[in-house]
């Protein structure tokens, strides 16, 4: 079988920043491009679960981390910064963090649309603009967004959707914007990831009937898992992908609906 994602030692030099890193998706995506040479920066919201990743990663000065509220512009551009600092300069930008929160229409407030918003499009928009000056120092340099399959394909909660929409529509305009000096810009859209603790696994554990009517959703009646979603995004980090742009790529096993509530 051809090989698709890199090989050891393809991200040897280079530095990346990846928000939202401490564990899940994130923490394996750092994982990942340590494992490949890479030095990485990554971003969470406690000090605690950054401590939790470098203790179980054993690394030392390749991992830069540093604990902060991506909906803070200027806490997100200082980070950025920094990890530009101490690398001395930046390669490519992961933005991993996201989120919701907020029930439906009639039950989310103004500041449940705003934090949704601030958490997906706005913290995308801030790291991609405090990115782009370092990244075109370095002659250019690799943007992946972490999406979402509800960004296209309907779901509740509304907020959470249209913020993981406009993700989409920000890196067609972007990747144009950015092209000329070198920067790709493309977006990973994960279907319902099967993540130990979290909700699908606690499905799994706690509401087994209802987790495999769920599973219908997928035509192998299997979840996508984060190690999948993260190749995906070493690869359009990666030279590999250097043809690839403005592309929203989903990684979701062929998910139909995103929720078990259907469309």
């Amino acid at each position: 079988m051809k090989q698709t994602t890199p090989s050891a030692g393809e991200f040897a030099g280079r530095r990346i920043v990846v928000t939202g890193g401490s564990r899940g998706l994130g923490g394996e995506v750092v994982r990942r491009l340590l494992a490949n040479g890479a030095r990485v920066a990554a971003c969470a919201r406690t000090s605690e679960s950054l401590d939790s990743l470098r203790r179980s990663l054993g690394v030392g000065d390749e991992l830069f981390t540093q604990p902060l509220d991506v909906t803070d512009p200027e806490l997100l551009e200082r980070f950025v910064e920094s990890a530009a600092a101490v690398f001395d300069g930046l390669d490519g930008v992961v933005a991993c963090a996201g989120g919701a929160r907020g029930g439906s229409i009639t039950e989310a407030t103004a500041e449940d649309w705003a934090l949704t918003w601030a958490l997906n499009a706005g913290h995308f928009a801030r790291l991609t603009a405090s990115a782009t000056p370092l990244l075109r120092a370095s002659g250019g340099g690799s943007i992946v967004v972490v999406s979402s399959i509800s960004g296209w394909k309907p779901g509740p909660q509304a907020q959470y959707g249209a913020s993981k929409a406009a993700q989409l529509h920000m890196v067609s305009s972007l990747a144009r914007e950015l092209g000329p000096y070198g920067i790709r810009v493309n977006a990973v859209s994960p279907g319902s990831m099967l993540i130990p603790g979290k909700r699908w696994d606690r499905m799994r554990q706690q509401a087994p009937d209802e987790y495999q009517r769920f599973t219908a959703e997928f035509p192998g009646r299997e979840l996508v898992t984060p190690e999948e979603v993260a190749d995906v995004i070493a690869f359009l980090l990666s030279e590999q992908a250097r043809g690839v742009t403005g592309v929203n790529l989903p990684v979701d096993r062929g998910q139909n609906a995103p929720t078990p509530q259907g469309y």
